[in-house]
Parts: structure tokens; sequence; C-alpha cells
């Protein structure tokens, strides 16, 4: 059985503690306990979490366990030197040590961090990388391994990163079957993007969120007005005219951050050659899809894939 431990801190956000579910359901799943979860604290006893719901966890001891996970905390105060002197020592004592969104704070601040390789919520990575130089903070990526540590992004990313720690352990099927059972569409790969083009084009009709689901399903296609269109039941001036107001992008827009997207896991997370990327994605040709990438990233595939590459192998 493998040991995992959350480390609850005062303040924490009960998102955070969420993603341990996937553990659960890894225990459902192979029908026998091969995840005992617990959560812990420096002293034990309840803890309130930052909306108002405690916690019962378990004081620090000093047991050599399997995994342990730290979440963040908004409360002033919450990160004592017994903490502090606890996460030092947990490299040596864990073989898994892991954060979730602002607990990336938590495991810099213990020095866990220095020389690493570390992301957390795009919308504090800048504070990070400011408060901790010695952090190589990457912002854009849902999670990232550098070593023993782990580090996510926002609170949903927890549940990509607790699927990834199941399919090191138990395999890709098992970690499937968890995602199917958690209403998960996939398990998300470490360097996928936290931004969406489909969630930054944000459109508010049924007929518009349509379109675009058609032109995610058909990116090798032409994908035309009139096909986008035809997806809405929108005559093609009509359709236009409301995908703009709702989206602020032109059709063409919107499909070529979806194909820049799509193109873009495929450079980092494949093999495949660059034409055939570009063909299943809808640029045609490689020369097409470069420009674009150049517009959208300032560098070409090719270097994409080769610092994909690098970082897999640090």
């Amino acid at each position: 059985m493998q040991h995992i431990r959350f480390l609850a801190l005062p303040g924490f956000q009960v998102m955070s503690v969420g993603a341990l579910s996937v553990f659960e359901f890894a225990n459902k799943e192979m029908g026998a306990p091969v995840y005992d979860v617990r959560l812990l604290s420096e002293t034990g006893g309840s803890i309130r979490s930052s909306m108002g719901v405690s916690v019962a966890t378990e004081p620090f001891d000093d047991s050599d366990l399997d995994t342990l996970i730290v979440g963040g905390s908004a409360v002033n105060g919450s990160l004592t030197l017994g903490v502090i002197k606890f996460l030092r020592k947990a490299l040596g004592r864990y073989r898994r040590v892991a954060a979730i969104c602002s607990g990336a704070f938590v495991l810099a601040e213990a020095g866990l961090l220095d020389g690493r390789r570390a992301t957390t919520h795009w919308h504090r990575a800048r504070d990070l990388q400011a408060r901790f130089p010695k952090v190589k903070v990457e912002e854009d990526r849902i999670f990232i391994t550098d070593g023993p540590v782990w580090t996510s992004a926002g609170m949903t990313a927890g549940i990509d990163l607790g699927l990834a720690m199941i399919e090191q352990d138990l395999g890709a099927d098992v970690a499937r079957a968890v995602a199917r059972q958690l209403v998960v569409y996939h398990r998300r790969a470490g360097g996928q993007s936290q931004f969406s083009a489909l969630l930054e084009l944000e459109p508010k009709s049924d007929r518009i969120q349509s379109a675009l689901a058609y032109a995610k399903r058909n990116l090798d296609k032409p994908l035309t007005v009139g096909q986008l269109a035809g997806a809405a039941r929108l005559s093609p001036r009509q359709f236009s005219r409301v995908f703009r107001a709702e989206t602020g992008k032109s059709p063409a827009k919107a499909v070529e951050n979806l194909r820049i997207e799509a193109a873009r896991l495929m450079v980092e997370q494949s093999r495949h050659p660059i034409e055939i990327i570009a063909r299943q994605t809808g640029f045609a040709d490689r020369d097409r899809m470069r420009r674009a990438f150049l517009r959208a990233f300032g560098q070409p595939p090719q270097v994409i894939r080769r610092n994909a590459g690098t970082e897999a192998v640090a």
C-alpha cells in the first residue's frame, strides 16, 4: 500500500483537497486499498479551510511514507517554522513531494524548489518568480515533474497531477478508468498550456458553442464559414455577425487559434513529422503552420519541439 499524505495549512482551499479523490477512485478501480490517504497538520486536530469547512488531521510524525502533497493558504502565519522544518526533511522521507496551485509557495519557502522547474496558477506565477528567484518558474504549464518534486497549476490541475501519479504507479489504463469515473474527459499532459482557445473565446450561445465544437473535431478539414454556420444552424451572414459579437473574433481567427493549440500539443508530445502535424491540424503545409507559430509564440515549431524535449530529459 502507498501512503498519500496531504498537508493542510489553516486557510487551505477545499478544492485542493478534492484532488485527492483520484486516489479514492483508484482504490475502487483496483478493488483493493492501494492508496492510504490521510490529512496532516503540524499539531493535528481540526483545521479550518478558507471557506469555513473544517477537516480532521493527524499530527506530523517521523514515518517514511510515499507521497506528500501540499496545498497553499492565504492566512498569515499559517506557514510556521515547524512546518518549514518538516518540509525540509520531506525529500529524504517521501518518494514524491507535490504542491497544488499556491502550495508551490509553501515548497519554495522551505527551499524545496531551488534550482528546480515549477509551476503554479498563472495568476500567481510571476509573484512566485519574483519572490523566489532560484526557482525556474514556467507559468504556462498544467503540471511539472522535476525529479521527486511535482507542482501543478490552479486547483483542477491537481486532478491532472494526481492522475499522472496514478499512471506512474499503476499504469495508463487505470488512470484512464479513474478519469472516466471522475467524468474528466482525459488527463491533460503536464506540458499542456494552462490556457484554452475555447475558454478564451467564451461563446455565450449553444449555437456558437456547437460550431466551435464542430471545428475542433474537424480541424483537418477546410472549415469554411458555410460549414460552421451549418453546424450552428444559422445562415453564413448571420453566423459571422453573431460569432464576432459573442467572441470578439472572426471565425477564421478563432479556427486558427484552435489549430495552433492542437498543433502545439502534437509538436510537444508526439514525434510526428511537422508536415504530418500541419496536415492533421488543417494548416495544409509546414510553412503556413510555421508562420502561425511565429505569430502566436514567436518561435517556429522545431524550436518548441526541441525545448519540450529538453524539458523531458531534465
